[in-house]
């Protein structure tokens, strides 16, 4: 084994992740077989008793808090891996919802990078493998994997799963994934496997989806065929809507509502039930209440109000579109809602734009870090709305700064794009997450 890439290892998680950006020339480069081959030297393809994967466009953050959430109220140990952190590297890696102290990172990225001898690895692939050393050294009952970009080519689905959950498919990744959602449903399919539980969130799932899941195999059941929500006085029911779901999945009743959006509980609750955890109703109903997630529709208390939002692309912004009318019609005052916007180039940014220009009174475009950022001017030249003249900003500080001076106390400041203008409002404010 060639040794020579180890003998000066960082010694801080700063420095580490700065060498891990370092080594591999390009950002993303999809395929399994560099991550595999250094995985079956580090033995981590079995990182614990039980495996879920999560993939999907918008969603996956979510349902993974969800299972994460719910499991432990039933008394499982866990462990999660997810994808990009806001604040703090160690928030991809929670063992029982807790961050991991930097020296076992520093640890982790050690033994990878031992292993891999002259393997060249993404940053995200080396952090994968990593995330998998941590947690089968935990010894957890249950990982719970997020995908990172697709499903068939990502790190991650190096690891065989006993259940498979996409979330929802949309555009988005369009150089990597392809720019329909045939292809996009494809290439999420691929989490699914043979004679296992697989779940689709979608509730127009591609036809090659369908397909991809039936030609292996696998155990599918989908929201809408096979199970779906019933709103009620007390609440809202799981119920079931096929003869094939009654053979895995059982009604609930009087559910509450979660913080997290109803439509991942949904799938959440079905792949649990699908793959047989102990779980009961009143431990799945704890485990919605408490769900939550930084960064996804999170709203400070205060006035102005301020909520955070890490929608990147049209699907998301449907959704933020839909909360933040409700809560206008909710409000008793006159709402103004200033948006305080940065997004990355490589999205469908007009798209985006456009599903909010209905719930957005004033815009405050601005332009993130780094090298795939759109400039501000671009992002107002996407916007292409009549009404107050958007503004740009060098930064999402300054953007928020201004959105602030302009606030009244009745008002909102809803800040997204990208994890990048949530990260920024978090790092701008001294917040840490959960503070």
């Amino acid at each position: 084994m060639n040794t020579s890439h180890v003998q000066e290892q960082p010694r801080s998680l700063d420095a580490w992740l700065s060498y891990l950006e370092s080594i591999h020339t390009q950002e993303i480069d999809m395929g399994l077989d560099r991550t595999l081959k250094v995985a079956q030297t580090l033995k981590v393809l079995n990182p614990s008793t039980k495996v879920i994967t999560v993939a999907g466009t918008n969603g996956k953050g979510s349902s993974v808090a969800m299972l994460d959430a719910i499991l432990r109220e039933a008394g499982y140990s866990t462990a999660c891996f997810t994808s990009p952190h806001l604040v703090d590297y160690r928030e991809r890696v929670l063992v029982n919802g807790l961050m991991l102290p930097e020296e076992a990172h520093c640890e982790a990225f050690s033994a990878v990078n031992l292993a891999r001898d002259n393997t060249s690895l993404t940053y995200f692939e080396f952090g994968t493998l990593a995330a998998l050393w941590l947690i089968k050294r935990s010894q957890v009952d249950v990982a719970i994997l997020e995908i990172g970009l697709g499903g068939r080519l990502d790190a991650v689905n190096i690891v065989d799963s006993d259940l498979s959950i996409v979330t929802s498919i949309d555009i988005d990744h369009v150089g990597f994934l392809g720019d329909n959602r045939e292809d996009i449903g494809f290439e999420k399919a691929g989490i699914y496997r043979a004679g296992k539980p697989a779940i689709c969130g979608d509730p127009n799932p591609p036809q090659r989806l369908l397909e991809h899941a039936q030609n292996i195999g696998a155990q599918l059941l989908c929201v809408k065929q096979d199970y779906d929500v019933q709103h009620t006085a007390e609440g809202w029911d799981f119920k079931l809507c096929s003869a094939r779901a009654k053979l895995s999945l059982a009604p609930l009743h009087g559910l509450p509502e979660p913080q997290l959006p109803l439509a991942n509980a949904l799938g959440v609750i079905a792949g649990l039930q699908h793959a047989g955890f102990n779980v009961s109703d009143a431990e799945i109903a704890a485990g919605l209440k408490i769900a939550a997630v930084a960064g996804r529709f999170e709203v400070w208390p205060g006035t102005p109000q301020i909520i955070l939002d890490v929608a990147h692309n049209p699907h998301a912004a449907r959704y933020l579109s839909k909360k933040l009318a409700e809560l206008r019609t909710q409000s008793v005052n006159e709402t103004k809602v200033i948006g305080v916007c940065g997004m990355l180039a490589d999205k469908d940014i007009h798209a985006t734009l456009a599903e909010l220009t209905g719930v957005i009174d004033t815009w405050y475009f601005a332009t993130l870090p780094g090298s795939r950022a759109a400039k501000a001017e671009q992002l107002i030249s996407s916007l292409g709305v009549m009404g107050p003249t958007p503004q740009s900003f060098d930064s999402i500080e300054a953007a928020f700064i201004k959105a602030q001076h302009e606030a009244g106390p009745n008002d909102v400041i809803v800040c997204f794009g990208s994890f990048l203008t949530v990260a920024a409002i978090y790092a701008f404010k001294g917040r840490t997450i959960g503070g």
